[in-house]
């Protein structure tokens, strides 16, 4: 119970980590009227600039995984690892395979390789679907960093990750908020986005993906996570993804989203940003770390499937 009460203790104070960097940013860009950003910027301005900055993810995770995790003498089980990123690419890869035609536009061909890769509706770029590969990559690799190494004080005993009765048990908070959200979000777009959108359909994938996992995962995911660990992994990823998209992305014409599928909520001063992108990497990271903590207890306990998940002896 007192490992319980710890750890809501410690998600309430990542959630007010994030409220105290949001808010005051928010307010500060919200004074902004008007878009300062060039709008006339030639394509060859950044020529394969979209291939090359898949540096941001690659070179991090190389360091951590060729580098700090051995220089410690730190193990992760590449089973546990291989799991979650099988699991987890499928979601933004789906995401371009499925919805890029919905949500997104790539109006700047020359910042890439220019191979087209498959998705409904017309093809994508590679780097698109290697955008999510290396993203999920990186947030799982920094979040091990930190718990076994960095933050390894506020990481969980083995001992304690593989005593459970089973893995799957409904989160009904989840649940609802992800109900009110997604409520909310289509109110919201049709009375006060001008002009009104079609569907918030790229919010709506966000609610989905980060709260379907938690609706059925996170009462077992939450004693076991670092929640430390997660924060600074956040906002890492935040600070990251921010300065790529608003500083490079957007101004060099990479990618853009389609108006008729967001919120309507946008970011002026930020080359008027959707504020899905900024909820993006918390999903993702969210996700991420409850899936790959429900994983790694699920192979630390050597059970069958079943029997971890659903509890059948």
């Amino acid at each position: 119970m007192g490992r319980e009460k710890a750890s809501v203790s410690a998600v309430r104070v990542t959630l007010g980590m994030l409220a105290i960097v949001a808010i005051p940013a928010g307010l500060a860009l919200h004074t902004a009227r008007e878009n300062a950003v060039r709008s006339d910027i030639p394509h060859a301005a950044s020529r394969y600039g979209y291939t090359v900055s898949l540096l941001l993810f690659l070179v991090p995770s190389a360091a951590i995984a060729f580098w700090f995790l051995p220089q410690e003498g730190l193990k992760i089980s590449k089973k546990s690892f291989g799991w979650t990123i099988g699991l987890l690419f499928p979601l933004g890869a789906g995401l371009d395979f499925f919805f890029a035609r919905y949500f997104f536009r790539f109006p700047n061909p020359e910042a890439t390789l220019r191979i087209a890769s498959p998705a409904l509706g017309g093809p994508v770029p590679m780097e698109e679907y290697l955008f999510y590969l290396t993203g999920f990559i990186t947030v799982v690799l920094l979040y091990i960093w930190f718990d076994e190494y960095w933050l390894a004080a506020y990481s969980v005993p083995l001992e304690r990750r593989i005593s459970f009765e089973r893995l799957l048990r409904f989160h009904p908070a989840s649940t609802v908020l992800g109900v009110a959200l997604i409520v909310a979000a289509i109110l919201f777009q049709r009375i006060f986005a001008s002009p009104p959108g079609v569907f918030p359909g790229y919010f709506v994938f966000l609610v989905v993906v980060a709260l379907l996992p938690s609706a059925a995962l996170f009462p077992a995911a939450c004693p076991v996570i670092n929640w430390r660990a997660v924060s600074l992994t956040m906002f890492m990823m935040l600070l990251t993804s921010l300065l790529w998209e608003v500083t490079l992305a957007l101004p060099y014409g990479w990618w853009n989203f389609r108006s008729e599928q967001m919120l309507g909520i946008r970011i002026l001063a930020w080359d008027e940003l959707p504020i899905e992108e900024v909820l993006l990497w918390v999903t993702v990271t969210y996700t991420s770390v409850i899936v790959y903590e429900i994983v790694r207890r699920w192979k630390a306990s050597e059970m069958p499937a079943k029997s971890a998940f659903l509890g059948l002896k």
